[in-house]
């Protein structure tokens, strides 16, 4: 039925994908008053977060990518150079984030996603929580989701 009502296409189109996101952000921020609270503030959109580790060199020893937003800090990348992983770097750049994400954004939770093949032993020594474990994401690897509180 619904096949003879619309002619249904697959092509990405980043137009559409823009409407899409202004139509569902107005139902979402309709149905939820925490989200139409956030409307107007500061907390209300994604802000860049970076902290990098640059050598003597130039070169780039480690880093951070994340955003922040409603309090939260989204840790999406954290790498640091095979020289100097054991060093306590890649420590040193996630709490620096956590603390700028604190201290000048108002956050009071992180999170972050890690394969089971990455870090997720490391973040939990740094005091994250395994909040979802996602099998075979993708085939034959395993997913974290972990959060903390920074507060």
């Amino acid at each position: 039925m619904v096949s003879r009502m619309f002619r249904i296409e697959t092509e990405v189109d980043k137009e559409r994908s823009q409407f899409l996101r202004s139509r569902l952000r107005e139902a979402n921020t309709a149905a939820s008053p925490v989200l139409r609270s956030l409307r107007g503030t500061p907390d209300e959109r994604e802000v860049p977060l970076q902290v990098w580790a640059v050598a003597q060199d130039g070169g780039i020893a480690g880093g951070l990518v994340g955003h922040t937003w409603a309090t939260w800090l989204h840790v999406a990348h954290l790498w640091v150079d095979g020289r100097h992983r054991g060093t306590g770097l890649g420590s040193h750049l996630l709490s620096r984030a956590e603390r700028l994400a604190v201290s000048s954004r108002g956050c009071r939770s992180a999170r972050l996603e890690t394969w089971d093949f990455q870090a997720p032993d490391f973040y939990r020594k740094q005091g994250y929580e395994v909040v979802c474990v996602i099998p075979d994401y993708p085939p034959g690897i395993t997913e974290y989701t972990l959060t903390k509180r920074l507060d």
